[in-house]
Formats: structure tokens, sequence, C-alpha cells
């Protein structure tokens, strides 16, 4: 019998309340959920160890499945017909009561909820709750009380509240039960601490309303956040709902997937925690956030970033990568007790990348301050003297060897894309400078700007390959140089940049016509998926040269790996499988720009 753990990632749907995700298996089961926040240790965790914790509600002899998210909402619906009748299962992780646009996610309760319904014949079904906490270390106490079932263990406490009378056995609760046409139950997850008395269980009728209004938040936010019009409209809409499932409401900051160690490569080591908000992702989500129309949003993710940007004051670099809640002590650690997503461990929680030097955060931080120039208005000192003194590191830090945009965990290097983005740095603030009040650094901005560029364009080229390098002195190539025309260092049609693009066509794309980050030695075991978020820059690359019908081809390659309810992972496997933590805000991000792009192209004619 294959392993629930098994299960292909794209298999899985996202629930969000913007301070938590789920994900949910396309035959009902809850497979990974870290409560209350993102960061938090799993309570359900079967997608990483089948002894991690699931909540399923199956039905017997499934023969068709059919999924979908409710028109502009996170709240998923899932149709499953057997031979005798139909079943529908609603879910979804509640909003605030009576919550609306500006408000998304900020009063979530951290209840997850599900609703079963009978809808044709009848429909044999079987529930299992069987919580486990802390990435499945702990068994809690299972017991029955009033309204359901409470499950304890260490600081934390689940209740599950509903009608149906469930059987306990030891650290679950179990149940197989038929339906008949109209028939439907409630379910309601509830979190709480252990020091606490419980909370007053939810009744069936407490979760169709709170699912209807939950439902509705979803969807007024997104009438208020919809402006694009152009190609893949609704992709874009949709994937700005999903980045917005990935934000932490109360500080702003957005996770790059929900899900830690899902790996890049099935069997081997390269499993990573993703549930933290990296700086070099921001440039390029302020750009999406911009083009999906979430200005607020935009806004409140640049003040986390600029607020947790303030250790620069404390140290000699930017640091990297924060917690949700902007802590910066993200120290990575294993958990030998699970096996991991098919057998690829070890599962990490914490990220020691956050130790790394990487250059390119001055740019994308300085980038996203010049992409919403606009909406941020007037500077205080304090932002001020941050960006300020930014920039000045940019024009010190650029001479330097660092680990690069991919994190490679060996010895540091003189990365194109890093050099690229401390130009990226200086050349915005000079446009900002004024806001900046910063009129006398603009001419050493000017001077090291113009030595980075001469830098690059001379030690950043390779005749050898015909392309602009991973790094200076090394003749191997990154898909990471396809930023370069992106960010304004070069036009889309210079002579380089266009060779750049044809080599990278040639040697970083592979049979399913997707593009790797790169082809080197990366100092790690096995090999990795091609990367979405790359084929999303092939994609502005390509519109931006003109070349639109390529642009579209590319495109529509790339999102044709999207499951059957619009989510992307980080990689792609040479299989077509989804790989990677997922959902994955990168891929999102991608989709979203390219679209842009090829609007933008498509209106240039």
């Amino acid at each position: 019998m294959v392993r629930v753990s098994d299960q292909p990632i794209g298999e899985h749907a996202m629930l969000s309340d913007c301070h938590s995700a789920a994900l949910v298996d396309r035959m009902g089961s809850i497979e990974w959920w870290c409560a209350p926040r993102f960061d938090s240790p799993s309570v359900f965790g079967r997608i990483l160890d089948p002894d991690a914790g699931h909540f399923s509600i199956t039905a017997r002899d499934a023969r068709r499945v059919q999924r979908r998210y409710l028109a502009g909402s996170l709240v998923l619906e899932t149709t499953i017909t057997t031979d005798s009748g139909r079943l529908v299962l609603t879910d979804a992780l509640a909003m605030g009561e009576g919550v609306r646009h500006h408000d998304l996610g900020l009063d979530s309760p951290h209840v997850l909820m599900r609703l079963v319904e009978c809808v044709e014949g009848d429909v044999e079904i079987d529930v299992e709750f069987v919580p486990r906490f802390e990435y499945g270390l702990t068994r809690p106490l299972v017991s029955p009380v009033e309204g359901g079932v409470a499950a304890k263990g260490g600081p934390v406490t689940l209740l599950l509240a509903t009608s149906l009378p469930l059987e306990v056995v030891g650290p679950s609760a179990t149940r197989s039960t038929g339906l008949e046409t109209g028939d439907r139950i409630g379910f309601a997850v509830q979190m709480a601490s252990s020091w606490d008395p419980l909370p007053a269980a939810w009744t069936e009728n407490h979760v169709r309303h709170r699912l209807a209004d939950t439902q509705e938040a979803w969807q007024t936010w997104g009438e208020s956040h919809h402006n694009y019009e152009g190609p893949y409209e609704d992709l874009v809409a949709h994937s700005g709902r999903v980045l917005q499932g990935l934000t932490y409401r109360p500080t702003g900051a957005m996770v790059a997937a929900p899900t830690t160690s899902l790996p890049e490569d099935i069997g081997g080591e390269r499993n990573w925690d993703y549930r933290y908000c990296w700086v070099r992702d921001a440039g390029f989500t302020l750009r999406a956030l911009w083009v999906a129309a979430c200005p607020d949003e935009a806004g409140t993710y640049l003040d986390y970033l600029t607020a947790a940007s303030s250790s620069v004051y404390e140290r000699d670099h930017l640091q990297i990568m924060f917690g949700i809640r902007g802590g910066r002590d993200l120290s990575e650690r294993t958990l030998p007790w699970l096996r991991g997503w098919r057998n690829s461990a070890p599962v990490r929680v914490g990220n020691d990348a956050w130790r790394q030097t990487q250059h390119d955060v001055y740019g994308e931080i300085l980038s996203a301050m010049h992409r919403l120039r606009e909406q941020v208005g007037d500077l205080d000192q304090t932002e001020q003297r941050l960006l300020r003194l930014l920039a000045d590191r940019a024009a010190v830090v650029w001479r330097e060897p660092d680990a690069g945009i991919w994190e490679i965990r060996g010895p540091a290097q003189h990365h194109v894309h890093s050099k690229l983005m401390c130009w990226v740095a200086l050349d915005r603030a000079i446009d900002l400078a004024p806001q900046l009040d910063a009129h006398e650094h603009v001419e050493a901005w000017r001077s090291a700007a113009a030595d980075i560029r001469d830098a690059i364009l001379e030690h950043g080229w390779s005749d050898e390959i015909g392309s602009f390098t991973q790094a200076f002195g090394v003749p191997a190539l990154d898909a990471s140089s396809l930023v370069i025309p992106i960010v304004g260092f070069l036009p889309f049609d210079d002579e380089r940049v266009l060779a750049t693009v044809e080599t990278i066509q040639r040697e970083l794309v592979d049979s399913l016509g997707l593009v790797h980050r790169y082809r080197a030695d990366d100092g790690l075991a096995g090999d990795e998926g091609s990367f979405l978020l790359c084929t999303f820059w092939l994609v502005e690359a390509l519109a931006g040269a003109g070349r639109v019908d390529e642009a579209h081809s590319v495109f529509q390659t790339a999102i044709a790996y999207q499951n059957d309810v619009g989510l992307l992972a980080e990689e792609v496997a040479t299989t077509g499988e989804l790989v990677g933590n997922y959902p994955q805000a990168f891929s999102h991000v991608g989709l979203v720009n390219g679209a842009w792009a090829i609007a933008q192209a498509e209106t240039r004619g």
C-alpha cells in the first residue's frame, strides 16, 4: 500500500487565514497545518511522515474527484462522486467575523472549518482526526468533551467541534457513517492554550455561517484589488490571492512558501524551510503586488522590510531573511523522527541561510522603495537615514564576494547578479535622492554605479560561452542573468542580452521547455528540477525584446504545470512532477510579472 506521504505535492490545495496555511489533498485529508502561525510547529504533518498527523474526511468507493476554489476566494470545494452518490466537502481557514477587504486576515480566529454534505444518493464516509503536535513528536491525549473531542499535548490544545459522535482510540478519534441526500455535518478545529479553558465549540450552523463569511471576505478583498486588464487576467488575479494567502497579516511579511523540506531532489538532501521572509524577494514581489493591484499589502510589506532591515546598523551587512514577526535568529536544526516526503531526509526547521552574506539585498530594498515611491510619499528622517545607509553599503560591498541569490553553501564568489543588484541599489537611490535628502551622496553613488557597470561588462561577460556568467572569471551559465534587462541595466535588444537569452535557451532549458537556475556544481548531492521563476524571467526577456509569440509560448509551457486549483511549486522535476516547497510565492510572483511583461509588449505593438 502506498503511504499517504507519497502523494504528489501537486495533489494538495492550500487554505489560508493570512496567519497560517493548511494543505488538503484531493481525497479530503488535511496533510499539513502549522498553527497559529506559518512558522509554528505542525499539528498535522503527514505530508512529511505517515505518523505526523492528519485530519481526513474521505468517501468510500470514490470514482471521480473535482475541486475548485469558490469564486474569488481560497475557500475550497471538493466534489466526490461514488458508485452510490455525490458528496461536497467545503474547507477553509476562518477569517474574522464580518471582516472585509482592508482587514482581511487581521483578526483570524485560527479555526479550520470543514462542512461535508451529501447532495445526491447515499455515501459512506470515514472520519479520522489524528493530531500530532510538534512536527509529530507529541502524541496528545484525546478525550471526549461536550460538542466534540479535545486533544491536549504540551502547550497546545485542539478542540474538534462536531455533532458527529467520534470514537476515541488512543491519541486519535475516528468514525465511519453513512450520509443520505441532504445530510450534512460540520467540523471546526479550534486552537487554544492548554492552560486556558476550552473555547465554546462551534456548531454546524456556526461553521456554515463562517464559511460564507470567509468566502465573502476573500471576494470583497479581490473586488477591491483588481485593476489588471490584459493577457492571463484570471491567473494574475488568482496569483494575487495566493500571494495574499502567503502573507502574515499582522506584520505584512510574505513567506516564500508555507512548508518545510518538500524536496527539490526527490530522496535527496535539498530540503529547506521556506516559512520565512527573504529580502531578496522584495523587488520582484513588490512589482507583482503592484501589478496585481495590492497597494495596501505592498505598503505593509515594505514597512515590514524596512523595519526588519534596521539590523544593518548593528552588523557589517544586511541580513538576507527574517522571521515573519521580524526575528533574526533562524538557526537550523533537523527532525530525525520524520522520514520526509518520499524519504527525502533530513527534514529541517529553521534556515541557516540567514547567516549568509548576499549583496543583492541592497538593490532589492531600494528597488522596492523606488517602485512604491508615489505611494510611500514623504519619508521620515529614520527611513531616509536607513535607505541612504543601504545605498552607501552597496557602493562598498559590491567589490566583495558573497553567497549569491541561490544561497550556494560553498565558497563565496563574485556573483554577477549580486553586482547587478548593487548597481540597482545605487541607480534607484540616485533617482530617489530628493526623497532621501541625499543630494550630497549622489556624486559618490554615480561613481560607484559606473564602476560596477564597467566591472560587469568586463568581467561578467564570457566570449567563451557567449553569455553573461554566474560569477566573475567562471564560465558558467546562470538564469539570473535574465534579470539584466529586467532591471534596466542593459536594453532588452542589446546584442549581449540577446546572446545570453539564446545561450540560456540552448543550455539551461530542459526537455519540458522549462529553465534551470544553473548547471554548475553547487556542493550538494543530487540534481534539482527546473525553476519556475527563472522560466517566467525568460518570458519577460522575450517579451521585452518584442518576441511576444515566443513569450506566450514559454508562459503557457510554465502554467501547464499548475495543479487543478492553480497552484505552483518551486520547481518541476524532469518527470513533470511539482517538487520543492509549495505553493511557492516566487513562482506566482513570476507568473504575475510575466503576464504583465507580455501585456506591456502587446501595448507597445
